[in-house]
Formats: C-alpha cells, sequence, structure tokens
C-alpha cells in the first residue's frame, strides 16, 4: 500500500497510505506480547468514526468505540494506553492533526495552540538532583506573555511536565522563562525536574533518562511531550494520532469525493498544501514509527523477561 501510494496524487493517496497503515496495524496487534490469543489480537473494523464532512475541514468530528471493542483504534489504543472517547465527546479533526510533530511553519488551527514539544535531555553519568531537559516548540503566545503563570498555564495540558522543578531564567533573581527563539512560533527552554533523592547525592545519568522516558513518548528517536486534547484523559499516542487523522482523510477520499476535491484543491482551499504536506511527511515517518510501536509492544516486562517459559 506505502508503495502504491508513493505513485499516487493527493486525490488517492490518503486512501492507500491510510490501509497500509491499517495493516500494519494488525502486525502491531500480532507481535504484542499483552494479546495472547487470536480472539485478542484479531481486529475487527475501524472502531472510530467521523462526521460532519460538511463542515470547515479542522471540524470534522471524530469519535470511537467503546473500551473492549475489537475494533482497530480501539484495541490498539487500550495497547499503548492511548485515549479512547465515549460519543458524547467531540473531538476534532483539528485537534488531533495539532498532535502531531510535523515540523510544518503553518498549523491546521489558529489561537493558541498546544504543539508537541520535544525534550532533549542534558544528560551526564554523574549524579545529580535534578533532570535537566532542553525543551523545544513553546509558541509565541507563551513567550510574549513572558512569566511563570502563563508557562504553568500553557503546561497544564502536557501531563509528563507536571511538578517541574524551575527552568532557565532571563537574569539573575529574575522571575521570567529565558526563552531562546528557534523559529517562526518555536521557542526552547531548559527545565528542571526533581529526582527526589533523599542522599543528597542526586540520580545517575541512566536513572534521570529513565526519568525522562517515563514522563514523554518516543517518536522517531526523539522524545516529545504531547498535550492532551481538551475531553481526553491524557495524550495521544503518536501512531494513534496518525490514524485518527489518516482514517479521516480516507473516508473523505473513498466517501466524500466533492468535498475532498474541495479540500485539495490548490488555488481555492487554504488546507491543500497541508495536506499534501502531510501526506509527503506520512510516508517519511510512519515507517519508522510502526517499526519502532512494533519493538514496543513485543518487549517483555522487565521483571517477566528472565522468565524460562517466555
Amino acid at each position: 500500500m506505502f508503495h502504491a501510494a508513493e505513485g499516487a496524487g493527493p486525490q488517492t493517496r490518503a486512501l492507500l497510505i491510510f490501509y497500509g497503515l491499517s495493516q500494519a496495524g494488525r502486525a502491531i496487534a500480532a507481535a504484542a506480547v499483552d494479546l495472547k490469543d487470536q480472539a485478542s489480537w484479531n481486529l475487527n473494523g475501524h472502531g472510530i468514526h467521523a462526521s460532519g464532512f460538511g463542515k470547515t475541514f479542522a471540524e470534522i468530528e471524530l469519535r470511537t468505540e467503546t473500551s473492549g471493542n475489537a475494533g482497530s483504534f480501539v484495541r490498539l489504543s487500550e495497547l499503548l494506553q492511548s485515549p479512547i472517547w465515549p460519543k458524547s465527546t467531540v473531538i476534532r479533526l483539528g485537534d488531533v492533526w495539532d498532535t502531531l510533530p510535523l515540523d510544518m511553519p503553518y498549523p491546521l488551527t489558529k489561537g493558541d495552540r498546544t504543539p508537541p514539544l520535544h525534550a532533549s535531555p542534558s544528560v551526564s553519568e554523574a549524579a545529580h538532583p535534578l533532570l535537566t531537559a532542553y525543551v523545544e516548540g513553546f509558541p509565541d503566545h507563551v513567550v510574549k506573555a513572558g512569566t511563570r503563570i502563563a508557562l504553568d498555564e500553557f503546561l497544564t495540558a502536557y501531563l509528563g511536565t507536571v511538578g517541574y522543578d524551575s527552568y532557565v531564567r532571563s537574569g539573575m533573581g529574575s522571575e521570567p522563562p529565558d526563552f531562546e527563539r528557534l523559529g517562526p512560533d518555536s521557542s526552547a527552554l531548559f527545565m528542571n525536574w526533581s529526582m527526589g533523592c533523599a542522599d543528597g547525592l542526586g540520580a545517575l545519568g541512566s536513572e534521570r533518562m529513565q526519568r525522562l522516558h517515563s514522563m514523554t513518548r518516543g517518536y522517531a528517536g526523539y522524545r516529545f511531550f504531547f498535550p492532551t486534547i481538551k475531553g481526553l484523559v491524557r495524550d495521544l499516542h503518536p501512531l494513534m494520532a496518525w490514524w485518527a487523522v489518516l482514517y479521516t482523510l480516507s473516508m473523505l477520499t473513498r466517501y466524500q469525493p466533492a468535498q475532498w476535491a474541495g479540500h485539495i484543491n490548490i488555488d481555492a482551499a487554504a488546507e491543500a498544501i497541508l495536506i499534501e504536506k502531510l501526506l509527503a511527511l506520512a510516508m517519511e515517518q510512519l515507517p519508522a514509527l510502526i517499526v519502532d510501536t512494533i519493538d514496543e509492544v513485543a518487549a517483555w516486562p522487565k521483571d517477566d523477561a528472565a522468565q524460562d517459559d517466555r
């Protein structure tokens, strides 16, 4: 499917990429150590629905089936500790799109965004009481506010950042965060988390890295704080965010050809160029994400790994 998508234009590329991802989802389920028999790893149906195709592109609505459903989206979400939501909760395409680390100069939605934040550890093996990370991706509305109050309010969308200790300030004793400008609507900040070491000696580099991994999700070899969409209990796993977006585009392609033709009309639709970029990035990024996810679900828990019957 992915090879076929390479030669397809935007008219049909989304459909091919999504069904390639759907096939990969079945490989992920089959490889998962937590799904132990055919009844649990054999996926049946999509498990997610899109509606409101007559609305603006970003306002298309997404809903999932309930917990325990054998649909692909539900079963994989539960496997990857990614949220599903009741039909009474409306999640919009634009909300999910903006959780993807697409590195695009223009977002799908406007306003005060909560994009993924890339976390680079500043770790040596020497013991230290703080985990320090260089966190990139802060949008301009946080930087311009320039206060800890604004930073804290913004970070409420990122559950992994809870309990941060401090950050690099713009001067001695000065309160404003010392943001570093990286590009349009993107800045970085050194942030610290206490390791809670009672002995006062600090934690080793490997322990601090383990802490960072527990706070973030992996993506393409990097670690990210992903935002939690309003109405959900936690952040979407990046594979499931891609799944939801590509499912929606595939449904437009397959069942709403008139609307889809309008959305990809480069001369008339503001989202057309973003759709083309997203589909190109999907071809680039999904294969590695799929492999990483197979590795993630196929690994035995550490305390079980030594058991002979494994």
